[in-house]
């Protein structure tokens, strides 16, 4: 209900935004349906295929940081564009591939474009909507995630079936070039928000500019420090779970492709559902109560899923709750991360500390590739997993809490944080 009392702009800047987080999920997560193939069709190990993930991971770090940085000189709406762009083509050129090796470059390239893109449409999402609504839009953008997951399940069960997998995969790559045509709507329907338009001429008339290295300064380190540990946490769980969740459902339960797709698309679902739950709890528990309910709940799920004797019937039914606290933890992150840097080098915090976590956490599925070589697959993904939310929760309970947080223009680029009066107020 709350959409209504959003303004037009505001409407087709959440489409735009939640549109191309979706694409961005469907050209990412299609690699990891197809790990059980290049197996198969390449005679690739564990360990190419969990370096392959990384790899991808590590170059979207560095791809979301140099975006957050752009964002912050050319604007949100151009730099999102590029992104879009990016990793479409580099998705399209995956299906030309003919060796892990040249795999690896490709998916590495797409990288650059997909970390981009979040720390772009985070950011322009959150400063065009009002701080009552922020955690709820955010979220809702966030949700995207598990509808492009969804998505690259029905490409996957349906290219899968009307082609022999040695060419499937690559159908599967190409139709990643698609989205290439949702950069006319972009800029068509969107313009850059008030807030960044109001600092960009504040900083025009004092003759001073955004500097990324305003993030190190003393008052913002202790954010990005603790910001950037919230984030590894976050994402290294994620990326353990579902990068190799497929091969586990598939090598160590032995399920079919009809069947891993069907216990995949009730964990995407719970997804979908947790997106939009933690979305409306974070702007009424606040965020870092909410972050610290999920990650304790997604940490205990885990371990069940993957190093308890249950049943096949019992995973699909704890899939959806697993799903639900798995992508629920993020739906906050976007606001509270914006909330937590002062206008002119927001994107350039936002995009270095959820973008650290991302390469950090990105080291996970490489480590679990490796780890599978001594202990079984999913003892593996679980000991990670619930390492990496025991870090969320340490970084909450350093982090301060943001909720209802204004966002205004700053007068002088030297603010000194989410503290700042020039910068910040809070609203009931």
């Amino acid at each position: 209900m709350w959409l209504k009392e959003t303004t037009r702009a505001e409407r087709k800047t959440l489409f735009a935004a939640f549109v191309g987080y979706g694409v961005d999920a469907f050209d990412y997560m299609i690699y990891t349906f197809m790990i059980p193939t290049f197996i198969l069709v390449w005679g690739m190990t564990k360990a190419e295929a969990g370096y392959i993930a990384t790899g991808a991971l590590i170059s979207s770090a560095v791809g979301g940081w140099l975006a957050g940085i752009l964002a912050d000189k050319y604007g949100r709406v151009r730099i999102l564009q590029l992104t879009v762009l990016w990793f479409s083509f580099f998705t399209f050129l995956s299906g030309f591939t003919q060796s892990p090796e040249q795999l690896f470059v490709t998916r590495m390239l797409q990288g650059l474009g997909f970390g981009g893109e979040w720390s772009v449409g985070s950011v322009l999402i959150a400063e065009m909507i009002r701080a009552r609504h922020r955690g709820k839009a955010v979220g809702l953008v966030q949700s995207s995630w598990a509808v492009g997951w969804g998505l690259s399940a029905i490409a996957f069960w349906a290219i899968y079936a009307a082609f022999d997998q040695q060419y499937a995969w690559r159908v599967l790559f190409w139709t990643g070039v698609l989205p290439a045509i949702f950069i006319l709507y972009i800029r068509r329907n969107i313009s850059e928000p008030a807030v960044y338009q109001e600092t960009r001429a504040k900083l025009a008339r004092t003759g001073q500019s955004n500097n990324f290295m305003l993030i190190f300064k003393p008052g913002v380190l202790r954010v990005t420090v603790l910001a950037s540990l919230l984030a590894t946490g976050m994402q290294g769980a994620y990326y353990s779970v579902t990068t190799w969740l497929p091969t586990y459902l598939k090598m160590e339960r032995n399920l079919s492709v009809l069947n891993t797709s069907g216990y995949l698309m009730v964990l995407i679902a719970g997804s979908f559902a947790g997106y939009l739950t933690s979305a409306w709890l974070s702007d009424h528990l606040g965020r870092r109560r909410c972050f610290m309910l999920f990650a304790v709940s997604a940490a205990s799920l885990v371990i069940c899923y993957t190093q308890l004797p249950i049943t096949d019937a019992a995973m699909l039914l704890l899939g959806f709750p697993l799903g639900f606290f798995l992508s629920g933890i993020f739906s906050g992150m976007g606001a509270y991360l914006t909330e937590l840097y002062p206008s002119h080098i927001r994107g350039s915090g936002q995009g270095f500390s959820y973008n650290f976590g991302r390469a950090v956490g990105s080291v996970f599925p490489a480590m679990i590739g490796h780890m599978s070589a001594t202990m079984s697959l999913g003892v593996a993904i679980g000991y990670l997993a619930a390492g990496a939310y025991g870090l969320v929760v340490v970084a909450c309970l350093l982090l301060p809490e943001t909720q209802g947080r204004e966002l205004l223009g700053e007068a002088e680029p030297g603010a000194e944080g989410p503290a700042d009066a020039a910068t910040s107020r809070t609203v009931a």
